[in-house]
Parts: C-alpha cells; sequence; structure tokens
C-alpha cells in the first residue's frame, strides 16, 4: 500500500527538458534575461513581479490586441484589480488561430467526437472555423448584439462547442447548462442573466437510456420571457417537437463557406464580459460568475501550456458535462493547437471500460477523470494499461475533488508507469486552478506538485498566519486576471465581497483546506465550511473518507459534525457498503479503530449508519453541507436543489432518517 508523499514518478531529463514550461524558461533567460534555478523559483517571480510575468505571457504568446495595452494591471488590490487596460481581444479569435497555421493543414483533426448517440467521428480544423464563421454571421443577422446573453441547453457534442466560439466570437455572453439539469435548476441560473437567444437540444442518452427534453424545452421558454430567438437541435429524434418558432441548426449552418479573411472578430475591451459561469447551487441562488476575454485568455493560455504541458500534437481527453467550468477548459485546449476529444454519454456503458477504448481509439495524449471515477474503475477492477494501448498517454489529471494516495497507485500499477499523474486544485470563480501539475517534478502520492504560476496561494491558520506542514484556509495573497468582474445583478459587489472577502478584505479566503509542505507540494483536504469540529480542533473530511475506503466492505462514505443545543456535538458517519455486506459491530468496530490508528482520536465518529448511497452534486462533490442542514432541520428546498444532484433519490433516506431522529438531533 502506497502511503502520502511517497515518491512514485520523477520526469526523464528529456522529458522535463522538451516541456513546455523549460521551453518559456529558456525564452526568458535569451529574451529578458531572467534565470531561474527551477520551477519554484520561477513561481515565486511570478507572484512578486506581477506586472513583468503577466506582460511575458502575453509576448511569449503573441496576444492579438486591436490596441496596445496601458497597464497590465491598475492595482494590485483585491477585488477590483483591472488587467491589461487599453487591449481589445477575443478569446474565439485565440482558440480558432491555429486553423490558419501555414505550417499545419487545416484539414487535421480538432475534435474526435463521441457519444451514445453517434458513433465515433472527427472534425478538421477547417471545418471548425467555418462552422463558427457561418454561425457568428447567422447570430448577427438575427439582431445578437455585444454583450446580449446567449444560452444553452445542449450536451458534450461538437454543436455545443461551435455555439460557444460563434457567441464569444461576435462578443455575446455566453452560458451553458447541461441536458441532465432540471427545468429548476435552469431557470435559477438562465433567468438571472436575461437571455436573448437559446440554443437547445431535444434530449440525450446515458447508459443506454434515451432522456427527452423536448417538455423541458418548452417549459423553459415561456419562463424566459427575454428570450427573442431559440435554435433547435434534434439530437435524439429527427422528428422532435420543438418550440414554437425555433429554427432548425440545421437551417443556420446551411450557407456558403465563409473565408477566414472575410469574418470580423469583436474585439473588445477589458472589462467585458465573456461568458457567466455558476456555482453548484446546492443551496440558495447559484452565484452567476462573469469573467473577462482578456483575463480567461492569458490565464488558459497558462494554464494549457504549463501546467497540462499540450502541444499542436497532443490530444486531451477529460470526462465532464457542459455544466461544469471542466467543460470550457476542455475547448480551451485549442489555445495550444492539439485536439480535444468530446464525449457525451457514461463513463461505464456499454461496459466499464468505455472511456479507456476512446484512449485507445484516439491515441489520447492527456486523459482527465474526477477521483470518484477512478475509484469506480478501481472498484470494477479495470486494468487499463494491459487491455488497451495507452501507448501515446503521457498525462493523467485528476480534478473535481481531492485525489488520494491510492488513487495515484491505481493509475501507476493499473494504467502506465512512465505516468505523469496531476492532481489540480481551483474553481469554478476563476475558471482555472489554484495549485496544480509540472512536468519538470516528481510526483508524490496524493500531493498536488506545486503552486501554479502567477497564483500566491498561501496556507493561514486561524490567528491569519501563513503556516507549512499545517493545515490551514486556502487563501491568495495577490490578484490574477481570471478572478471575477463580478457576479451578475451584484453591481455594488456586495454579494462578491461576502463570498471570499469577508473575513479579510483584500485576501481571497476560497473556502479549501490545505497543507503546503517543505518542498511546495500541497494536498486539499476539503471544504472549510464542511469541516469537522471536534473539541474545538478543525479536521478535514478528505483524511477520513481515505482512511475509511480502504476497507474492502466500503463502497462509499460520508461524515458531517453537527452543532446541537447547549453547546453539544454531534459526528455521524454514514457508509454504503458492498453488496451482500453488513454494517454490525464488528465492522463498527474496524472503522473505528482503523480512524484511531491512522488518523486520530478526535476522528472516530459518534455513530455510523449504513445507507442506500451517497449524494453527490452533477460534478462528482459529496454534498457535506446540504445532508448537514437537512440533519439540522433545514427544509430541503432550502439546503439543496435536487435537480442539480447526480442521484437526487438517495436523498430519501437522509430525510426519513432526520425525520426518526428528530429528538436526538435537536435534543
Amino acid at each position: 500500500m502506497v502511503h502520502e508523499g511517497e515518491l512514485l514518478w520523477t520526469p526523464r531529463p528529456e522529458y522535463a527538458a522538451a516541456s513546455n514550461v523549460a521551453q518559456y524558461m529558456d525564452w526568458l533567460r535569451r529574451e529578458r534575461g531572467l534565470r531561474f534555478a527551477d520551477y519554484h523559483d520561477l513561481q515565486r517571480w511570478s507572484v512578486t513581479d506581477i506586472e513583468g510575468f503577466w506582460s511575458s505571457i502575453w509576448t511569449y504568446f503573441d496576444v492579438q490586441s486591436e490596441t496596445p495595452y496601458t497597464s497590465v494591471i491598475d492595482r494590485k488590490v483585491m477585488p477590483g484589480a483591472r488587467w491589461f487596460e487599453g487591449s481589445r481581444v477575443n478569446y474565439a479569435e485565440h482558440l480558432l488561430r491555429h486553423e490558419g497555421d501555414v505550417t499545419r493543414s487545416a484539414n487535421r483533426t480538432v475534435f474526435h467526437h463521441l457519444s451514445e448517440t453517434r458513433e465515433l467521428a472527427q472534425m478538421s480544423w477547417g471545418e471548425l472555423g467555418n462552422q463558427v464563421r457561418v454561425l457568428a454571421t447567422q447570430l448577427r443577422a438575427m439582431g445578437i448584439q455585444p454583450g446580449d446573453r446567449i444560452v444553452s441547453y445542449m450536451p458534450n457534442i461538437p454543436e455545443t462547442a461551435i455555439a460557444m466560439m460563434a457567441t464569444v466570437a461576435i462578443g455575446a455572453v455566453w452560458s451553458s447548462a447541461a441536458p441532465e439539469f432540471g427545468v429548476k435548476t435552469v431557470i435559477e441560473r438562465f433567468s438571472q442573466i436575461e437571455p436573448k437567444l437559446l440554443f437547445v437540444a431535444d434530449g440525450y442518452r446515458f447508459g443506454g437510456k434515451d432522456f427527452s427534453r423536448e417538455q423541458e424545452a418548452q417549459e423553459i421558454v415561456s419562463r424566459l420571457p427575454t428570450l427573442k430567438q431559440v435554435v433547435w437541435l434534434p439530437y435524439l429524434h429527427a422528428d422532435a417537437k420543438r418550440p414554437a418558432k425555433a429554427r432548425l441548426w440545421s437551417e443556420l449552418l446551411d450557407q456558403p463557406a465563409i473565408p477566414r479573411d472575410a469574418f470580423r472578430y469583436e474585439r473588445v475591451p477589458c472589462d467585458h464580459p465573456i461568458w457567466v459561469v455558476f456555482s453548484s447551487g446546492t443551496t440558495g441562488l447559484p452565484k452567476a460568475i462573469v469573467h473577462s476575454h482578456v483575463g480567461v485568455l492569458v490565464e488558459h493560455l497558462k494554464l494549457m501550456h504549463f501546467h497540462i504541458n499540450l502541444k499542436p500534437e497532443s490530444v486531451m481527453f477529460f470526462y465532464t458535462t457542459t455544466g461544469w467550468m471542466m467543460w470550457n477548459l476542455v475547448i480551451a485546449t485549442l489555445l495550444t493547437g492539439s485536439a480535444s476529444v468530446l464525449y457525451d454519454g457514461s463513463a461505464t456503458h456499454p461496459s466499464p471500460d468505455r472511456l479507456w477504448r476512446l484512449a485507445d481509439v484516439t491515441r489520447c495524449t492527456s486523459f482527465g477523470a474526477s477521483p470518484t471515477l477512478v475509484q469506480i474503475m478501481d472498484k470494477e477492477g479495470l486494468r487499463p494499461g494491459r487491455e488497451h494501448d495507452l501507448s501515446a498517454l503521457e498525462g493523467i489529471l485528476v480534478a473535481g475533488s481531492s485525489a488520494t494516495p491510492e488513487v495515484f497507485e491505481w493509475l501507476y500499477r493499473h494504467v502506465k508507469r512512465d505516468l505523469w499523474v496531476t492532481s489540480q486544485s481551483g474553481g469554478t470563480e476563476i475558471c482555472s486552478g489554484f495549485v496544480g501539475a509540472t512536468p519538470t517534478l516528481p510526483v508524490y502520492a496524493g500531493e498536488i506538485q506545486a503552486r501554479m504560476l502567477g497564483m500566491d496561494v498561501q496556507a493561514w491558520n486561524e490567528e491569519g498566519r501563513r503556516v507549512v506542514d499545517e493545515v490551514g484556509e486556502l487563501m491568495l495573497g495577490t490578484p490574477s486576471p481570471s478572478m471575477p468582474l463580478y457576479f451578475w445583478n451584484d453591481r455594488s459587489g456586495a454579494r462578491y465581497l461576502e463570498a471570499y472577502f469577508e473575513r479579510h478584505r483584500h485576501v481571497w479566503r476560497h473556502g479549501d483546506y490545505i497543507k503546503f509542505n517543505e518542498r511546495g507540494g500541497c494536498y486539499i483536504y476539503g471544504r472549510s465550511d464542511s469541516s469537522l469540529n471536534r473539541y474545538g480542533v478543525r479536521i478535514g473530511t478528505a483524511e477520513i473518507y481515505r482512511c475509511v475506503e480502504q476497507l474492502p466492505e466500503i463502497v462509499d462514505s460520508l461524515i458531517v459534525c453537527l452543532e446541537l443545543a447547549g453547546g453539544r456535538f454531534f459526528m455521524p458517519m454514514f457508509v454504503e457498503l458492498r453488496t451482500g455486506c453488513e454494517l454490525d459491530e464488528r465492522l463498527r468496530e474496524r472503522i473505528g479503530e482503523l480512524l484511531r490508528r491512522q488518523c486520530s482520536p478526535r476522528h472516530v465518529p459518534d455513530q455510523i449508519y449504513q445507507v442506500e448511497g451517497v449524494p453527490y452534486t452533477l460534478t462528482g462533490k459529496k454534498m457535506e453541507l446540504p445532508v448537514r442542514k437537512i440533519l439540522m432541520g433545514t427544509p430541503i428546498d432550502k439546503a439543496m436543489s435536487r435537480d442539480a444532484m447526480m442521484n437526487p433519490s438517495t436523498l430519501d433516506w437522509y430525510l426519513d432518517f432526520t425525520r426518526e431522529q428528530r429528538e436526538m438531533l435537536t435534543g
């Protein structure tokens, strides 16, 4: 069994030297006379000389602007810092700039795409570029202006990517909801931003079952009074009933080709919105987070090149839906000139190795999934490295929640030994990562390799002091470009301030627990707002899950801490067991002893209960805080949204438990 912090992989010297970040360091030495001993030295410079670092990103990647910028950053204060004032850029223009790469053919593949509805196919850079230009021109003809909001209720297919790029190309503002979202969740999001046009598909297929969205589409259209246009995509059935006055996707795209030099991108100012992305919305109204073109452009150029190490010959896959910010990053792959793999469907249908088969046939170089999905693969007994040709695979990206040492171990044991396994952590708030990976550093079990470039990430204790080798709050000391411009309908900034700056006026408090070690690696220990308080000691939930889920009987687990009357605490644990297993006294004792031995006596729950399942958000995160609120008596409609859940039926057990244990929970 691998232990936390155990060395698992060291990059070959030639691999590290050929990496994008190493090439960038060589450029800094040649062009700017800057020499750095290693990645950590470079990272320290990137957060102390903010102007020098971000101006180098601008120059190194040859950002195209209508006008020169007057300053890299107007003031080093959060929130409110303005980036690259005076510039006028367009994010979509940079996504498609590699279409015209004179050294490569426009016929090369930009998208490999597969779904449970369609066979595997490819789209070329030339096809993509033309369809984006045609659709963007049609949107302009329909009266869409810069700043108008365009929303999507579509699956992870090329049409959705085309719609997003066409929207951004003309300066309109994009927002997306995945088709598995229920009407309530969609309306909670889209009604906030008053969209003018909706792209909608008639449904999707998952796990071999069709899910029609004809009725949902009708209701969404009826409840968004600002809509002027609807574009309908018959994805499941050619004869699906569309909303009144909706125009067919095929009609809009059936137009003469538009050459690259005949199309004008709307280059926009530094504070022009590119999209609105939403928090998960498990409680309350989702936060409508607004980013800028220039902010996400420079951030994604840095992220995709230096922290995911994509190159023009790369092929990237990440298992996501269009309702998660990881979908935006899959499209950001295009900034590097590499290809993306789009997949719409179940990760385990018709066989548990569905995604590895896809990685094999597409010659995937970078494969991504959540740690939860990797754990499912482990429990299914998959052996991808033995059963599939993964010779092209160079890296694995795990994101969405904390990755345990066991996740790392499984990937190295059953996928590939020479593999750059990367765990990264960030958030929808910045549409990127705070801490992540670099191909020039070793990989240690369960450890995130480093702070990302330009991210002044720190761990603070409760006294507000920066700490090392101690769990603290994840704080950001200086601004970064892809921080939100604002929240929609929060022009005073009150909700934005409350979310991240309530405790410290000019320091970003993200809400995660993090620990850095002396070598600069780090561990995420879960959300601080769902942390456990045991006799005044704060405990992250991730360390408990990692320990308990070693036991072969346990499929999944969830733990919360409840504050009861009289200053008392009650910490129950809920476990889902393998078929045929029972939570008897012996298993309870084994769980307690394991936690006591590997963690501490404070980690041992007060009671352990067997449940039918653990509730998850649609992005694969355990719903600790909503479950805690339900157990404390919060009405379910105020504690969470069932439409924002992956498995809403699991809630019924917790609701019954709350009713049965009301006296104990409130007494």
